[in-house]
């Protein structure tokens, strides 16, 4: 039986680099996102079986999707956003809520569905990743809201792991630091460091978060990985902050 995965903000960056990965590895791939044009690239460049046009956000879309798919074996929830940098009092309450509901609540209305999917299934079961960040951990200057919403995807990450481990559930967090994608290429112009320096950081081929995504992936359920780290040696995390 072909195992079906599912990837998140699956239009560019890291997102097209696991879905293209995954369906290297023998999955039945569809990429989700908000721009159809992106998804019909990424689909355009390897095995990906499909896509579909959604909005994390919108639960009711998201419950239709999940719904409608055959089963779900591996969930990557990879679809994220960041707001400009700023200074706590300069945050503006709509970038927050973008960030959070984007981050957190999409993350959270994917993997409530596909947990009811995975329930459903026979056999039941299966795998739900959660991009998270280095920013997980220690923050980066002027980026509370960016911050707050990886911090609360470990909480995410954990009660999934927990609550789906009587039902063959499992749940994994990325922490992923500088994979060279869009998002990352002003680190190879130099980002604002704690002590008020701009410094150039190094990154890293995001096809090696790829293929961590697809190992963990193919594990079975009776195997899990709550928590995986991947980041550019060298980078600023130990001692950040």
């Amino acid at each position: 039986m072909t195992q079906v995965a599912v990837v998140t903000g699956g239009g560019s960056g890291l997102g097209r680099e696991m879905a293209l990965a995954l369906a290297a590895a023998g999955y039945d791939v569809i990429v989700t996102g908000r721009t159809e044009s992106k998804l019909q690239e990424t689909v355009s460049l390897g095995a990906v079986k499909g896509y579909a046009v959604l909005d994390v956000n919108d639960g009711t879309a998201v419950r239709a999707f999940f719904g409608d798919l055959p089963r779900i074996d591996v969930l990557v929830n990879n679809a994220g956003t960041g707001a400009p940098a700023a200074a706590v009092p300069d945050v503006s309450e709509a970038d927050w809520r973008r960030v959070i509901d984007t981050n957190l609540t999409g993350s959270f209305l994917c993997a409530q569905a596909a947990f009811a999917r995975m329930l459903a299934q026979d056999p039941k079961g299966g795998r739900i990743i959660n991009n998270g960040s280095i920013s997980a951990h220690v923050p980066r200057p002027q980026s509370i809201a960016y911050t707050a919403s990886k911090h609360a995807i470990t909480g995410l990450t954990k009660q999934l792991e927990l609550d789906g481990r009587p039902h063959g559930i499992t749940a994994c967090q990325i922490d992923i630091g500088n994979a060279a994608t869009a998002m990352t290429e002003r680190m190879e112009q130099g980002a604002l460091q704690p002590d008020g320096s701009i410094a150039v950081e190094p990154t890293f081929d995001p096809k090696i978060v790829a293929d961590f995504v697809v190992q963990v992936s193919k594990l079975p359920t009776s195997v899990a990985v709550p928590h995986l780290m991947v980041m550019a040696a060298g980078m600023p995390y130990a001692g950040r902050g």
